[in-house]
């Protein structure tokens, strides 16, 4: 309706001018955010939606329902409301995310078609007149359309409602063009002939890789996020993304890194183009390179090793344990990213076991006063030498329960030769730690 009688229904509607290109540099700007915090592969989804490749990316939040509840925490704290989805294809995200999510929703692998029946025809992204044309004939629900005939369909509307349903039901791959901030260092090569062998991919990657490390110097900047990026002749994209612990530019620690994930590429029937794109950039000045008769050694740098780690299957991040000011076993330890500065705390001179067990797991003690032996997970142990009691006070700073708590430890060990913690605490014996 004109604003003339929406604002006959509603006295006090504000009305604003719309400004396209602000919304257009708007939405380029939080698919830029995207492309440094979630997946190398974002694309704007005009006028309001970002489309994003997660593929390969949702285990580094923890899988993904946590990653959409980062979404949607992080977006909603900067006063943007959200709503996200995860989908086998952009086409079936693209319509939960808008119907369904309430702020999100994950359809899971194979569900697709059972999600997208019951959605209003409009969650195909069709034109508004094929969108109007279905409506007068009656069709209400995407379910109705893939019950119809395709053929009297494309005769009457083309055949964009077939394209449409292709890519939402996954049938033919969705081109994802990847979005890439303007401001971000960029190397991108084009191949005569499709590359497909894993040496030649390796080669690609290597030479990607010093361009940019030339770039980064010029800029006096050093990488923390690279994203490698293979266009397939079939229009679809295939990325790996490393981080890194600290800024480098060190060529062959990043074709270090690269390397390790390129056998996660399919080439398919071939690779067009590579790009590499350094997607998190910090400032990395100069450094002075000793000369090799000078009789200083440059201090060993750990970050190297941790991205080497990091990159690894089965890891999904490298921490390192620092000490806590607390008595309490379970307190006097803290996790800490691998190349924290220390925390300013030392660990104990007293012995203490290198695997400790939250919470303590109880025993059975034989007898209960003084045991000689005691059954732990259904296997008796029988106490050869003991070391104790270290008796430890409650923290009464913490909690008023820990008054007058005490817990009285000793170190034993079996006829094995295994040594252990335990602890005496409320007439009863567990297990802290291991010894070994």
């Amino acid at each position: 309706m004109t604003v003339a009688d929406a604002q006959t229904f509603v006295p006090d509607l504000k009305v604003m001018d719309a400004d396209p290109a602000a919304d257009d540099a708007a939405l380029a700007r939080l698919a830029g955010w995207a492309v440094r915090r979630y997946s190398p592969i974002v694309s704007p989804d005009p006028p309001d939606g970002i489309l994003i490749d997660s593929t390969g990316c949702e285990h580094l939040f923890g899988g993904e329902p946590t990653m959409l509840a980062d979404m949607h925490a992080s977006l909603s704290q900067g006063g943007i409301a959200v709503r996200a989805a995860v989908a086998d294809t952009p086409g079936a995200a693209y319509a939960v995310a808008r119907i369904l999510a309430d702020p999100i929703r994950i359809v899971g692998q194979g569900g697709t078609e059972q999600a997208l029946r019951p959605l209003p025809v409009t969650a195909l992204r069709l034109p508004q007149e094929v969108a109007a044309g279905l409506f007068d004939l009656g069709f209400r629900e995407i379910g109705q359309v893939l019950d119809s005939p395709r053929s009297a369909l494309a005769v009457r509307f083309g055949t964009v409602i077939g394209q449409k349903l292709a890519w939402a039901l996954g049938a033919t791959p969705e081109l994802v063009a990847p979005y890439v901030p303007e401001n971000l260092p960029r190397q991108r090569l084009v191949f005569a002939e499709p590359l497909a062998s894993p040496a030649s991919l390796e080669r690609a990657a290597r030479d990607l890789t010093k361009q940019i490390a030339t770039d980064l110097e010029r800029r006096a900047m050093g990488a923390r996020c690279l994203d490698l990026l293979f266009e397939r002749v079939d229009n679809t994209i295939q990325a790996i993304r490393v981080g890194l612990a600290q800024a480098s530019r060190n060529p062959d620690h990043l074709m270090r890194l690269l390397h390790g994930r390129l056998e996660t590429i399919d080439p398919g029937f071939g690779i067009d183009a590579a790009s590499l794109i350094a997607a998190q950039v910090e400032p990395l000045p100069s450094q002075q390179i000793a000369s090799v008769l000078s009789d200083i050694v440059p201090e060993s740098d750990m970050s190297e090793l941790v991205d080497r780690l990091s990159c690894l299957p089965a890891v999904r991040q490298v921490i390192r344990f620092a000490p806590v000011e607390s008595d309490l076993p379970q307190r006097s330890v803290q996790r800490l990213q691998a190349l924290a500065p220390p925390a300013g705390q030392t660990w104990p001179a007293w012995p203490r076991p290198a695997r400790l067990i939250d919470p303590p797991e109880l025993i059975t003690a034989i007898p209960p006063d003084a045991p000689n032996m005691f059954v732990w997970r259904g296997h008796a142990h029988r106490i050869c030498k003991r070391d104790g009691p270290e008796r430890i006070h409650g923290e009464w700073w913490q909690s008023p329960r820990e008054v007058a708590a005490t817990c009285d430890y000793y170190r034993v060990e079996d006829e094995t030769g295994a040594q252990f913690w335990i602890v005496h605490s409320s007439d009863a014996w567990h297990v802290q730690g291991l010894f070994g």
